[in-house]
């Protein structure tokens, strides 16, 4: 079966799918943007497709289409049984317009990544159209929980299939817990308000004296937070650590006791289960893929109480309740992505309902 991944060649998630996509079909690869060095040595160029744009997720990315001509020619080359579209309001744009264009006799099967769905459609009538247009196209669509598919069904989808961007393997857990270590590794951009998480570290900062915070990644707010931190007296106390390469990321994970991740919007996290993985306890913003991930069980993580106009006062005591038994759920936490967040798995499920909905135009 030939496939063509349709997204940002440049994203580690879309690598994540084409090294798990690759074993099971003959993979062909567009980009908007260019190559990450990973999936250059995993595809030979004769495969691969480079739009040379730089989309932005906020919309506004008029120069993907101006790249329909000339995709729509290559895909026609390809002449794919199916195109795997992520990101459905860029890329599931392109793949239905192409297929309209060009004729294609290729199925298109779109994968949304959160705000697509989530925060996309509620822009304006032009992008809730346009989502559900991309939809009603998609033979069979992914959604990474199940909040996200219902919103999708809401949308017009017909046939979703729900499974998380799970790992590729359960990390090594060897290292130690530090009881009282903190890690957040969310974007420092507004959607994800990390200015809240160091509101929340804060409020356990001053009970706690052996807390301390591990602040990874980069982006807008940087400054603005560690101005904020300074203003809090917690410059000792917090560290930020811009962008780790995997190998230190997950020695954060590995001696962190908690993980921080408090957005305004999200669907299932790669970041959150990568903590769970390590045995972390996450504590996570009130919505519902969160909700999901914690529902099978008491003790496993905290939704945290977040009042309108207050800060975290409930949030000491509930960790001082929660760390006698901090270990054990972690090892819960671990088990369950074992069970339930590993990507190869899914992804193999995913083929597989890909040959017996079978191939030609639709």
């Amino acid at each position: 079966m030939r496939l063509v991944l349709l997204g940002d060649g440049q994203s580690p998630h879309l690598l994540k799918w084409a090294r798990a996509l690759t074993p099971e079909v003959e993979l062909w690869l567009a980009s908007s943007r260019g190559f990450a060095p990973e999936l250059e040595a995993l595809l030979p160029a004769a495969r691969r497709y480079a739009m040379g744009t730089a989309p932005a997720h906020g919309g506004g990315n008029v120069a993907i289409l101006k790249q329909l001509p000339a995709l729509g020619a290559w895909l026609a080359r390809v002449d794919a049984d199916w195109i795997n579209a992520h990101y459905l309001t860029s890329h599931g744009t392109l793949a239905w317009a192409a297929k309209r264009g060009w004729r294609l006799r290729a199925r298109i099967a779109g994968s949304a990544w959160g705000s697509d769905i989530l925060l996309a459609p509620q822009r304006g009538l032009a992008y809730r159209w346009l989502t559900r247009r991309v939809l009603r196209a998609c033979t069979l669509c992914t959604s990474d929980s199940r909040h996200m598919t219902a919103r999708m069904r809401e949308l017009g989808a017909g046939e979703v299939m729900t499974f998380p961007f799970g790992l590729e393997a359960l990390p090594r857990q060897s290292a130690s817990k530090q009881p009282w270590l903190f890690f957040a590794n969310r974007a420092l951009e507004p959607l994800y308000r990390p200015q809240r998480v160091i509101e929340a570290f804060a409020a356990v900062a001053a009970v706690q004296a052996e807390a301390r915070l591990v602040v990874a990644n980069d982006g807008s707010l940087r400054a603005a937070l560690q101005q904020q931190v300074q203003d809090l007296g917690l410059a000792q106390r917090i560290e930020f650590v811009g962008r780790l390469d995997a190998a230190t990321q997950a020695g954060c994970y590995a001696r962190a006791r908690w993980y921080l991740s408090l957005p305004a919007s999200d669907s299932v996290a790669v970041s959150v289960l990568e903590a769970m993985a390590h045995e972390c306890l996450p504590l996570l913003s009130d919505l519902p893929a969160n909700r999901e991930l914690l529902e099978a069980g008491a003790g496993r993580g905290l939704i945290l109480d977040e009042p309108a106009g207050g800060g975290f006062a409930r949030l000491p005591a509930q960790l001082q309740d929660l760390a006698p038994q901090a270990a054990a759920a972690g090892a819960v936490n671990r088990a369950w992505v074992a069970q339930h967040g590993l990507f190869g798995p899914a992804v193999r499920g995913f083929v597989q309902r890909l040959k017996e909905l079978g191939t030609g135009a639709a």
